[in-house]
């Protein structure tokens, strides 16, 4: 059909924001992947807090748990109207993130798998997604309204 039986075509009151890069599942990578989405943010003029630590507990969860040698790790940000939606998809998809609670901090001596603990305390929400053999994508939504909430914000 032609536009003038369809009417214009529907437009978006906020335009889709998006920013995705590949990286070595090293530290360095981790740290690169944080400094670049932190910069990233900055040009989009949205505030780094907590985004920016989210990035990093994902980014060095996929390399501390998710690295396969010779395969990338990605880092992707979207931006739809007042949410960000964090993703780091590994090749690590047999290795599904748990977060570790413990009673006392006297019982466990291991500190592994308390970022996630962060990441679900700074999120409005955040999961993960299998995605083709052998991948898995975690991910995590913060609002970008101006007190760092938007309408994924549980209410207080």
């Amino acid at each position: 059909m032609n536009e003038e039986s369809q009417g214009p075509a529907p437009r978006l009151a906020d335009p889709v924001r998006n920013f995705s890069l590949q990286l070595s599942p090293t530290p360095r990578g981790a740290r690169l992947a944080r400094l670049l989405a932190t910069e990233q943010l900055r040009t989009w003029g949205l505030p780094s807090h907590p985004s920016e630590l989210i990035v990093a507990e994902l980014t060095t969860n996929a390399v501390a748990h998710g690295r396969v040698f010779g395969r990338d790790f990605r880092l992707s940000l979207y931006v739809i109207g007042d949410t960000l939606r964090i993703e780091v998809t590994d090749t690590r998809g047999d290795r599904l993130p748990c977060p570790q609670r413990s009673a006392t901090d006297a019982e466990s001596e291991s500190e592994s798998g308390r970022g996630l603990l962060l990441v679900e305390a700074l999120a409005d929400r955040w999961g993960v997604v299998p995605d083709p053999p052998p991948c898995k994508t975690v991910w995590a939504e913060v609002g970008t309204g101006p007190s760092g909430t938007g309408p994924l914000a549980p209410p207080r």
